[in-house]
């Protein structure tokens, strides 16, 4: 579609005193699906659980799309 694009993002999570997975950062822009999912199996080593996700978006008309998660590793908790 014009003048769409899309958005990847990865986060970590980590486990809070009650054992919740809770973001150990706020979520992070990558350059592509490929850095993404990279991003998020290096992080996978030393978090309780990683995502990434895609959205896509319409600049044009102010619409963010839904998050499609494209990996899932471990614990996770919310994320959007």
């Amino acid at each position: 579609m014009p003048g769409t694009y899309t958005s990847f993002y990865v986060v970590a999570f980590k486990l809070d005193d009650r054992d919740q997975a809770v973001q150990a950062f706020p979520p992070r822009l990558a350059a592509s699906e490929t850095a993404a999912i990279e991003a998020a199996e290096a992080l996978a080593h030393d978090h309780a659980g990683v995502l990434a996700w895609r959205r896509d978006n319409d600049p044009v008309v102010g619409e963010e799309g839904d998050p499609v998660v494209i990996l899932s590793i471990g614990r996770v908790g919310d994320f959007g």
